[in-house]
């Protein structure tokens, strides 16, 4: 969970102008960016951050607890979120299959030479804020919700099947797909936006799908438990066979990192609000929640 949802909850305990201000501020925050994040809208954006604060208010003085405060705003977001682009102009035009995510040879070739030439070429630069954030919204709304809440917002598995209304299944199933999709989306924009000609270019979902059905066995069940290994929630057992795997093969090694990488960079990726918005509106929100409490302002 994000530190500022635990120090918002805090704040609004203490009960005072002071605090209640700073709390509110990041609350705006937190909205405005996740809106940002999943819809890539600022003036939707700033409509969201303006109704789900409102309509907040009256509930913030009940909620103790940073979870309890967490999902009712990531789930009242969520909704308005929908609402303002309708969720037929986000649907996938077809299911994301894993043989579709699963790197060809070349690419495994240009990732393994990326290792080699230059180990720390890849860290994100301030000039790549932007390629990230389009990167993101470019993937399938179900799994860019997922991608957002769980990396980005930095919540558990449980918490957002409660806030999406899913089981934790499919979340995990949803949250490696969309990695898989982020990185693949992450690692184009980087590419176009190079001056480097020795990149091969991305080949097409088909050809994809044939070369992804050349990689061993091995390769294919490590492939499609990443996440699981990542997150560092499987077995003992199964866990020391993948990182036996791994250990032999370089290919799985240069993916795994790339993998990584592309979550890290998610994690990173941070939208603030416009500050020539967000005092008025910390202001009036202030105002009429200490107007609620029947304090002076």
């Amino acid at each position: 969970m994000r530190s500022e949802l635990i120090e918002a909850t805090n704040l609004l305990r203490r009960n005072t102008p002071e605090s209640i201000d700073q709390a509110i501020g990041l609350l705006q925050n937190t909205v405005y960016s996740f809106s940002m994040k999943v819809c890539g809208h600022p003036e939707d954006a700033e409509d969201t951050m303006q109704e789900v604060l409102f309509r907040s208010l009256p509930h913030l003085a009940k909620i103790e607890e940073p979870r309890a405060l967490a999902v009712w705003l990531y789930t009242v977001t969520r909704n308005r979120c929908w609402r303002m682009r309708g969720k037929g102009v986000h649907a996938p035009k077809h299911k994301v299959s894993l043989d579709e995510l699963m790197p060809d040879d070349a690419e495994l070739g240009r990732l393994l030479q990326d290792v080699r030439d230059s180990p720390e070429g890849n860290l994100l630069q301030a000039e790549q804020h932007q390629l990230l954030h389009q990167a993101v919204l470019r993937i399938p709304a179900p799994l860019r919700i997922v991608l957002v809440l769980h990396d980005m917002e930095e919540l558990t598995t449980d918490q957002v099947a409660e806030i999406l209304g899913l089981q934790t299944g499919t979340v995990r199933v949803r949250l490696h797909r969309a990695r898989l999709s982020v990185r693949r989306e992450i690692d184009r924009a980087l590419d176009s936006s190079s001056a480097k000609s020795d990149k091969p270019k991305p080949t097409n979902a088909k050809r994809s799908h044939a070369k992804a059905t050349e990689r061993p066995a091995e390769c294919r069940d490590l492939f499609a438990n990443l996440s699981e290994y990542l997150d560092g929630r499987m077995g003992p057992v199964p866990c020391e066979q993948m990182r036996q795997h791994i250990d032999a093969c370089p290919a799985c090694v240069a993916f795994l990192r790339d993998l990584r990488l592309a979550i890290d960079r998610c994690r990173s990726l941070q939208v603030p609000c416009d500050p020539a918005v967000a005092p008025r509106l910390r202001s009036i929100l202030t105002q009429e929640y200490l107007r609620m409490l029947e304090m002076p302002t």
